[in-house]
């Protein structure tokens, strides 16, 4: 039987598929981890990719019902029904994709003309003699002028300690890396010029470990910020530390963690530390602010004033990061106490999307939830208190997307369709699976718009006079208690994603315009990403808008993170873009309350001046 070779993109991942064999099934064989929530019955529409080159079998039904004429025209198609007739190219767009394989493309690069604010110069040194004493830091400063026209210089403290050992050990040829006008490394010529972006989440860090000779990103990894023990979210830790006085406590708990990760990234790189000369460090405002040791009480006072706003250049061993002995953390600036860095990464990273015009809409979905309106270049931010109920917090089955998390769920027939992540028995329900669930039982009718469960419902027990959908029963987890939706856990979200409506809702009245007049909406962060657009829109999270108006972009804080690591000029861009941006306090808009309340109904709809127009 003919065989075919298909590439899905951008996972770069390649297989063999045989022509009896669906590209659903051949995704599956190499890894290329593609949303299947119905089993490859066509039924969930999940699956949906993009053929870009080559040949496939005719639309089926299914997939004639799924998309219009014009994308079918375009290629989509679903991949559990869709057959190669010839190698193929096919792209996977980040809604089809799994959580594992979407963790993976967060670290996509947008391109950058490299021009690192650290400078790495080779040198080889006359060694000393009787008739030339020169020291040892004069004579590096001197073949930096004479070799590399390099002037005015001074070395590190922390490398003039060493100066004189390494360079006799290396016989006295070596690479000296610059920046701020001092000499902040020496290193062998063998070392390379590394450096370490980090996306300082509330509950979740990220790291990457760029090659700054070439842009390359050579190790990305997440972890859990271990500040969470002293609370889900800022305003708890900030209480925490207001009644503990644990600030230095939780400081060094994200310290030790970006150590951590810095040298897990380096064993996967076959690396060390030590060629780390410089950290780009982006967080909201409180992240910030703990990071440095700086006063956070005041951050939960109105009117919730930062200590710090702008650019930042700190040594990295005065906050304890074991990188190279000079080197310097660069942190971006920040908006106001509750928009930080992290959202202006965001912004940088995007920048090429907004910046092509039309009303645009940036969101970076989380924890705290930050959101710009930009319109003719002009940026309107605000901060949304959504709370831990995206990454499962304060939901009784909730857990974090790692293995056996439900992340897709489809109800057909009175039938319960879900994927799990890494496709492991189901232990819990992350976000994405959440609003999935919810979207679900709304258009179910099990739940009402204003979010109160049907009791008569054979899937809906009650628990402590409590009512609870059960998505996984007993048997079906081997005896094991079965993972429900609680009609508490409804109203999580639904307070969750009011307060995201009502900052988008706010922002567009703030600057005189309407939710249709909206032309594109992008989303960051890792949790918007793994979202479901069409239940987003079901449950009234976000506006009632064509779907190829939104755009689902990762982690573009860690992206922005990577860009002002590799590029002084997108560092003064940043800079230039948190100065333009108006920061709207939406606890002081006198309408906040009314729009909140309309804003946590579930369905599709409208709020014009605070009032919901259903959609139908």
């Amino acid at each position: 039987m003919t065989a075919y070779t298909i590439e899905f993109e951008p996972l770069g991942r390649r297989g063999q598929c045989q022509t009896n064999e669906s590209l659903l099934n051949c995704a599956r064989e190499c890894s290329a981890g593609i949303s299947s929530v119905c089993g490859g019955r066509g039924t969930c529409g999940a699956c949906r990719v993009r053929v870009l080159s080559g040949t496939v079998s005719e639309p089926t039904s299914r997939e004639r019902e799924t998309f219009s004429s014009q994308e079918i025209e375009e290629g989509w198609r679903l991949a559990c029904q869709t057959y190669p007739y010839s190698d193929c190219q096919v792209s996977v767009p980040a809604g089809s994709m799994t959580a594992s394989q979407r963790t993976q493309v967060e670290g996509l690069q947008t391109k950058v003309t490299i021009e690192p604010p650290v400078q790495v110069f080779r040198l080889q040194l006359a060694p000393p003699s009787l008739s030339d004493l020169q020291a040892d830091a004069d004579r590096l400063l001197e073949a930096l002028s004479q070799q590399h026209q390099q002037h005015h210089y001074q070395v590190d403290i922390h490398v003039l300690r060493t100066l004189p050992l390494q360079l006799r050990a290396w016989n006295w040829k070596c690479q000296a890396a610059v920046q701020h006008n001092e000499v902040i490394a020496v290193e062998p010529l063998s070392s390379r010029q590394l450096g370490l972006a980090v996306d300082l989440g509330t509950t979740k860090i990220a790291g990457y470990l760029v090659d700054l000779s070439n842009g390359r990103t050579l190790a990305a990894q997440g972890m859990t910020n271990p500040q969470i023990s002293h609370g889900d979210d800022i305003i708890s830790r900030i209480h925490s530390i207001n009644s503990t006085g644990s600030g230095a406590k939780l400081q060094k708990l994200v310290i030790d963690a970006i150590n951590r990760l810095a040298s897990e990234l380096c064993d996967e790189a076959a690396a060390n530390t030590g060629e780390i000369l410089e950290a780009v460090v982006v967080g909201n405002t409180a992240m910030h602010h703990l990071l440095l040791g700086l006063p956070v009480g005041h951050l939960a006072r109105a009117p919730y004033v930062p200590a710090a706003c702008g650019t930042l250049d700190i040594k990295a061993r005065q906050l304890g990061l074991h990188i190279a002995g000079g080197a310097f953390i660069h942190l971006l600036p920040n908006i106001a106490g509750f928009v930080g860095a992290d959202h202006v990464a965001m912004l940088l990273a995007t920048r090429e999307i907004w910046q092509a015009g039309g009303l645009t809409l940036a969101l970076d979905i989380g924890t705290n939830t930050e959101v710009s309106l930009i319109s003719e270049g002009r940026i309107t931010s605000a901060s949304c208190a959504s709370g831990p109920a995206f990454e499962g917090g304060h939901i009784k089955n909730g857990m974090r997307a790692a293995s056996g998390a439900i992340e897709r769920l489809q109800i057909v027939d009175n039938h319960i369709h879900y994927q799990t992540i890494a496709e492991a028995p189901p232990a819990g329900i992350c976000g994405s699976g959440i609003i999935d669930t919810i979207a679900q039982l709304y258009r179910a009718g099990i739940i009402d718009q204003s979010g109160r469960m049907e009791k008569n419902h054979p899937r809906v027990h009650s628990r402590q006079k409590q009512p609870e959908f059960w998505l996984v029963n007993r048997e079906e987890r081997d005896g094991l208690p079965p993972i429900t939706i609680t009609q508490r856990d409804i109203r999580e979200l639904q307070l969750a994603k009011a307060a995201i409506r009502t900052g988008i809702e706010l922002l567009l009245k703030a600057n005189g315009h309407s939710e249709d007049q909206l032309r594109q909406v992008i989303i960051a962060g890792a949790f918007g990403s793994y979202i479901d657009i069409s239940s987003a829109i079901t449950i009234g999270m976000l506006p009632s808008l064509p779907p190829d108006r939104f755009q689902q972009v990762g982690n573009a804080a860690g992206s922005g993170a990577r860009l002002a690591l590799l590029s002084a000029r997108l560092r003064t861009e940043a800079q230039q873009i948190a100065s333009r941006v108006r920061y709207l306090e939406l606890a002081g808009a006198s309408d906040f309350t009314p729009i909140f309340l309309q804003a946590g109904y579930l369905g599709r709809y409208r709020l014009k001046q605070g009032i919901r127009e259903e959609i139908d």
